[in-house]
């Protein structure tokens, strides 16, 4: 059914969601974003299921959204555009109100997507050996659909160190910025899961879900408004001068012009 990820269910109702494109280093293309919006609901209706883990194969977590896809918006009328962000809303938000726990296993690199798709977990273990960054500003856009979750995550405080000046940091800063719950060696990392997965496994499924929705009502907003906005900004920015020169620089292997 899915060509770009792919779901494993243990006997204790442990669903592992992997993201499988190893060899564009787990990038968000539209069909991997359309897969994981229906999977999130599918894992969410489906009673046998009581925890989610996100996990990924190949080297990298998700290296943030597929070049190609970008290139592609650019070079798209507005319409298509806001769809096309939209899509990437929607993926968001079917994760962050899934009715389930869900764990982020970052055993590598996570960039621009990559740091919204950990935002949007309850709890990241990430390996100590993993780097991290917003990434977006680089090619001349901004991390607007992502923002509202990076924002819920981090704060306002912690996410202005790093929104917006596209440098990289590492597991213990990942930690301090409150992305990550905490930073084990690659080799400790699945025990580490596990002991994050137990104790959810203990309590009921129905009381677990009702606990997780009160705690997003209870903190930021983020409702169809919050969403339309940051779409709003994503458009603007892939209308202007800046996103068309950061692509093309891109793919061009050239720096953009306000690096010259």
């Amino acid at each position: 059914m899915f060509e770009t990820i792919r779901i494993d269910t243990d006997a204790r109702g442990v669903a592992t969601l992997w993201l499988a494109r190893a060899d564009k280093h787990n990038a968000l293309s539209q069909q991997m974003m359309e897969e994981l919006t229906t999977a999130a609901t599918q894992l969410g209706g489906d009673p046998a299921v009581r925890v989610v883990v996100l996990a990924a194969e190949g080297a990298s977590f998700c290296a943030g959204g597929d070049l190609g896809w970008m290139k592609a918006q650019i070079n798209a009328d507005a319409d298509t555009r806001r769809a096309g962000a939209r899509v990437l809303a929607h993926m968001l938000f079917a994760l962050n109100t899934l009715p389930k726990p869900l764990i982020g296993r970052v055993h590598g690199n996570a960039f621009g997507g990559g740091v919204g798709m950990m935002s949007v977990c309850d709890i990241a273990i990430v390996a100590d050996t993993a780097k991290f960054g917003l990434t977006e500003v680089k090619l001349g856009l901004i991390p607007a659909t992502i923002g509202p979750y990076v924002l819920a995550r981090m704060g306002e405080d912690k996410a202005r160190r790093v929104f917006f000046s596209a440098r990289l940091f590492g597991a213990d800063e990942a930690v301090t910025l409150n992305l990550a719950a905490r930073a084990v060696t690659p080799d400790d990392l699945d025990t580490a899961i596990e002991a994050e997965i137990a104790p959810f496994l203990l309590g009921a499924p129905g009381a677990i879900a009702a606990a997780k929705a009160q705690c997003r009502s209870l903190g930021p907003r983020i409702d169809e408004a919050v969403i339309e906005d940051s779409i709003d900004r994503l458009v603007a920015v892939w209308e202007g001068a800046e996103a068309p020169e950061g692509i093309a620089a891109f793919f061009d292997k050239r720096k953009p012009a306000w690096q010259a």
